[in-house]
């Protein structure tokens, strides 16, 4: 099939995402890497073309890096499924959409999918949510405050959009998962201090504990914590945190937080602030998972360098 290029000589975003819903339909589990790469030789590129990279990113060709949103777009809207980590495969709405726009399906038409319209939605919330972000100039200057502050609103933009996913990527997992999650989160958050312990507690006997921080060796201080891997749309309600409330009675403690994929009604939050249980919602969940590096790794660096005027100050 002959395809139309954009100006670089790369297959241009619409077309990569009418390949690679037409790639993984032909096997039932694809690897990322072998994904990316049977799709980007579909275009025929010269060679050159075809291993051109960025800069700062030397290690994958433009074109497989471009495939790699493309499955991210396509897992956001419901198209292809992640099985295993690494791992597509294409669902029944895929199976819909290439039936009924073959080579012609664009990201308009992702984009109009319902899931895809609510992964919009939490972006929204979550820019919304940070009130205190600020905005960028749209008249930039090569003043290096305005860069600055340009590629500090960029930055942001594209962790908002890791967040969300990040999010999405956590309901889908495993809950025993997710308890061993929150456990290493708020343990390098430094609940469990320099000498603690954390532990998950067995399924078969938790008494509506799902973890353990001890804050010191003795256990004098501890936290107790409750996950619950629920759908964005599973709001937890205020008897979920008077049954938490119940189980930190029966132990003795004064400290507990609960920390949900989802979110909390009026009545559980009021409820938790009467009797000091901290609430940690799915939006908080993954900010707090970016600030801590938990689940997640650094992709690049961007160093912005200044002149060391003691180095040129000869007194």
């Amino acid at each position: 099939m002959m395809i139309n290029q954009n100006i670089a000589g790369l297959p241009s975003w619409d077309q990569t995402i009418a390949m690679t819903l037409q790639v993984i339909s032909e096997r039932d589990l694809w690897k990322r890497n072998d994904l990316r790469k049977v799709v980007a030789d579909q275009f025929n590129l010269p060679e050159k073309t075809r291993n051109r990279t960025y800069p700062n990113n030397p290690d994958v060709p433009i074109v497989e890096s471009r495939i790699g949103w493309t499955l991210s777009d396509l897992a956001i809207g419901g198209l292809i499924t992640r099985p295993h980590r690494g791992v597509y495969q294409i669902t029944d709405l895929g199976s819909q959409m290439l039936s009924k726009y073959g080579k012609h399906l664009t990201r308009n038409e992702v984009y109009q999918l319902p899931l895809f319209q609510e992964h919009q939605r939490e972006v929204e919330e979550r820019r919304s949510r940070k009130a205190t972000m600020s905005q960028a100039s749209e008249n930039t200057t090569n003043d290096p405050e305005d860069i600055f502050n340009l590629l500090a609103q960029k930055t942001k933009d594209y962790n908002i959009e890791v967040t969300t996913k990040l999010r999405q990527q956590i309901i889908d997992s495993d809950p025993v998962f997710f308890e061993h999650l929150v456990v290493k989160l708020l343990s390098k958050m430094g609940y469990k201090g320099p000498n603690g312990s954390a532990t998950v507690t067995p399924i078969s006997n938790d008494g509506g504990i799902d973890g353990i921080i001890n804050q010191d060796p003795l256990g004098t201080s501890t936290v107790y914590l409750q996950a619950k891997r629920y759908s964005k749309d599973n709001t937890v309600q205020r008897p979920q945190i008077q049954s938490f409330y119940g189980a930190l009675q029966g132990k003795g403690a004064q400290r507990g937080v609960f920390i949900t994929t989802s979110r909390f009604s009026p009545s559980a939050a009021d409820y938790a602030r009467r009797f000091s249980i901290v609430l940690i919602d799915g939006l908080t969940l993954t900010d707090l998972m970016l600030e801590y590096e938990v689940g997640v790794q650094v992709k690049h660096d961007y160093k912005l360098y200044e002149i060391d005027d003691d180095f040129f100050n000869l007194d």
